[in-house]
């Protein structure tokens, strides 16, 4: 289970716990106390109604505050049903204190769903008739009733906002930081996408030029038109070489070019990236290897984790190398077979002697090594 799932269970459960506590509560209290056969099963209907419609539209409210459904009547039903039970339970002698939350868990789940601008007008009203409810049939117990309801609507009121607002914070956080992950990959592709543009434009719009061109003259100069189409296969002979170097320099990136883009990709998606070492301390043929290993291993960190730290440690010795990767946040459901990535990594590194090793690290860590020498 995830982080973020963790957060979400624990916030419905806080949420939702004002009607557990009703619901044991004034069962006990009706199963404790002689009321009636008729006015018991009237009330624990009344209980239950607002329960299931607290639920119900709490529900609505972990998608955002404000943002739920809108049904003036049915809110006004409910409550007029909360304030019932409080009236006949008020100076009943038993389980006030469940009681005076039954009111409240209308008010809290109609806050949650109300517009911030008229949100605490309706919650001020709906507090005031509880709280004249409480003082009209609290009997002799008038004045602490009254005091009991306006305690715990505001208690529950608060409670569940926090809850939910803090919920909601988070989620946009989390959407942010995807925002910022993709963001960072697609200024990568155009980085890329505007060098093989640069590169193939020119030489595609001469190569079609003189293509026409030759194609006139065929009939008319066949020498120029011969002059024409031998242009015309060294441009593509020079776009096809210029294209393979633009594809061999992306993927040849120098160790300390790849760091650089690695830590400007990572900070960019909100994840703390501390380096350890010198990349001018690899040998220059270890380079392109170990910045393959840096790029494999920045891609996995933002696809496959919710990381907020990643540490990039190179340690050069008796001209061994080992660049070591790792990060927190990773979700137990995806680590698993290498990919592809990993696979091409292995291979590329067992071509001159080294090795390449990845998997959990702590709780729940990733670890990326790569490791290899000059002339091994």
């Amino acid at each position: 289970m995830t982080p973020l799932s963790r957060l979400r269970r624990y916030t419905w459960w806080s949420v939702v716990a004002g009607g557990v506590v009703v619901g044991l509560g004034t069962g006990l209290d009706l199963f404790t106390h002689d009321y009636g056969l008729v006015k018991s099963l009237l009330v624990a209907s009344a209980v239950a109604v607002v329960i299931v419609q607290h639920t119900r539209y709490l529900h609505q409210a972990m998608g955002g505050l404000g943002r739920g459904d809108h049904r003036p009547w049915e809110h006004g039903a409910t409550f007029a049903v909360a304030l019932a039970a409080w009236a006949a339970m008020s100076a009943g002698g038993g389980f006030v204190f469940g009681w005076a939350m039954l009111p409240a868990l209308v008010v809290a789940h109609v806050g949650a769903l109300l517009p911030a601008r008229s949100r605490w007008p309706v919650v001020v009203v709906m507090t005031a008739l509880a709280v004249a409810v409480g003082g009209l049939f609290g009997g002799a117990d008038a004045g602490p009733a009254m005091v009991l309801a306006a305690t715990m609507i505001i208690a529950l009121v608060f409670a569940d906002l926090i809850q939910l607002w803090i919920w909601q914070l988070v989620v946009q956080q989390e959407q942010g930081r995807k925002t910022a992950e993709a963001l960072a990959v697609a200024e990568e592709r155009l980085r890329f996408a505007a060098d093989l543009h640069d590169i193939q434009g020119h030489h595609l719009q001469a190569i079609a030029l003189k293509g026409e061109l030759a194609q006139r003259l065929i009939g008319r100069d066949d020498d120029m038109a011969r002059q024409h189409a031998g242009e015309v296969a060294e441009l593509a002979r020079t776009a096809l070489r210029e294209t393979r170097d633009v594809v061999q320099g992306y993927r040849r990136a120098s160790l300390g070019t790849e760091i650089t883009n690695a830590v400007g990709v990572l900070r960019a998606a909100d994840i703390d990236t501390v380096v350890e070492g010198d990349a001018v301390d690899v040998p220059p043929p270890l380079q392109p290897l170990f910045g393959a290993l840096v790029r494999e291993g920045t891609t996995n960190v933002l696809r496959h984790s919710r990381a907020r730290r990643c540490d990039v440690k190179i340690t050069v010795a008796d001209g061994q190398v080992c660049v070591r990767l790792r990060n927190d946040g990773v979700r137990v459901d995806d680590v698993g077979e290498a990919g592809a990535g990993l696979a091409g990594l292995r291979e590329r590194f067992a071509t001159v002697g080294g090795r390449v090793e990845a998997g959990p690290a702590g709780a729940d860590g990733f670890e990326l090594v790569g490791r290899a020498g000059v002339g091994r």
